[in-house]
């Protein structure tokens, strides 16, 4: 009836890498983006921006509406 002895230091510290691996694993999974990923997000946002500037209606002096 004798029980395995454990060194409860190396226990705790084995169970905090373990933690930390798995939380590492989660901002990966929630953080992390291909380059090809960025590169397309950043290229669809440069559309977007051109798609909205072109769409833009800037106002003329002769505007009754216009500030003088």
């Amino acid at each position: 009836m004798t029980s395995n002895i454990v060194n409860l230091n190396k226990a705790r510290k084995a169970k905090d890498r373990a933690d930390n691996e798995k939380r590492a694993e989660e901002n990966r999974a929630k953080f992390g983006r291909t380059k090809e990923k960025r590169t397309s997000d950043s290229d669809e946002q440069n559309r977007r921006d051109a798609l909205l500037d072109g769409a833009k209606i800037e106002k003329s002096e002769t505007e009754p509406g216009a500030d003088p």
